[in-house]
């Protein structure tokens, strides 16, 4: 991989499970072509998509900016979305606010936040209600 910085944005639309995923899978194929080395590939997906699904299921969408510089992949993902109550309880395996309907389709199983935990080196959520969530992960190169 070469020493230059890449930057890439998405929009992600609210209420559409059709198009979750698409910025996630964007970005696995242009670090595959950069030669990232597959694991951190992996992370980055995996990271990235829970966070789409969270937009697309509990806020009207948002958008996700993506740095790749040698050291690390930077994730920036905001919202407008009501905001996350209590974040603690957010990021405990198993909590979710999803409603009913979206359950039924496969989603909201708590998983969501703890996994974008758990796929990245540093994650900082700063949220404030009737406003919207801004999560911030990296995972580094090395």
């Amino acid at each position: 991989m070469n020493n230059d910085t890449i930057v890439m944005s998405y929009v992600v639309p609210a209420d559409d499970f059709t198009r979750a995923g698409e910025a996630s899978s964007n970005v696995k194929g242009k670090l595959k072509k950069m030669g990232v080395p597959p694991e951190i590939v992996r992370k980055v997906a995996i990271a990235m998509y829970e966070g789409e699904i969270n937009m697309v299921i509990h806020a009207t969408g948002g958008t996700i900016d993506v740095t790749v510089s040698p050291e690390e992949i930077l994730m920036v993902l905001k919202d407008q979305g009501p905001g996350i109550e209590n974040i603690d309880l957010a990021m405990q395996a198993g909590y979710s606010t999803a409603p009913d309907n979206i359950r039924s389709l496969g989603f909201g199983a708590g998983m969501g936040l703890p996994n974008m935990k758990r796929y990245t080196d540093e994650m900082e959520i700063e949220s404030k209600l009737g406003v919207g969530t801004t999560v911030t992960m990296k995972v580094k190169m090395v």
